[in-house]
């Protein structure tokens, strides 16, 4: 018996040690997986990149179908376009709303100079965003 408890004893470690490196490993992988987030800084707006901004409303379903679609966007085009968000919760997605006028769940484009050059509702898929930075 006390040989059967010593063998059980010294498996216990790297038994532990497996699954815990099968937990890393998973969780990892999730992360790669995951969507990247949206800087929600206005500041890069104007400096020598197109932009398109997302007022995030979370009371709108719109909303996460929009973000969606912007990530899809943004795998395509990578970093020659900025993909960014005014949240209307946030003080600066207040001040940048205000400063537009704009509404919540709407896309606002800016040029590369940073002028507003079109703006539209909610839902736009990843395809037509694509076709509005072009």
């Amino acid at each position: 018996m006390d040989k059967h408890n010593s063998n059980t004893t010294r498996k216990m470690p790297w038994v532990t040690i497996s699954v815990i490196a099968s937990i890393v490993l998973l969780l990892g992988l999730l992360l790669t997986l995951m969507p990247k987030g949206f800087k929600t800084s206005h500041e890069q707006i104007g400096t020598g990149k197109p932009a398109v901004v997302f007022v995030y409303d979370p009371n709108f379903v719109s909303s996460v179908t929009q973000t969606e679609q912007m990530n899809e966007a943004r795998d395509h085009l990578g970093d020659n376009v900025l993909f960014l968000v005014a949240s209307v919760g946030t003080p600066e997605g207040q001040a940048f709303i205000a400063k537009y006028n704009a509404g919540g769940a709407e896309l606002l484009l800016f040029d590369s100079a940073g002028a507003l050059i079109k703006r539209q509702s909610a839902v736009i898929d990843a395809n037509e965003l694509m076709r509005w930075v072009r």
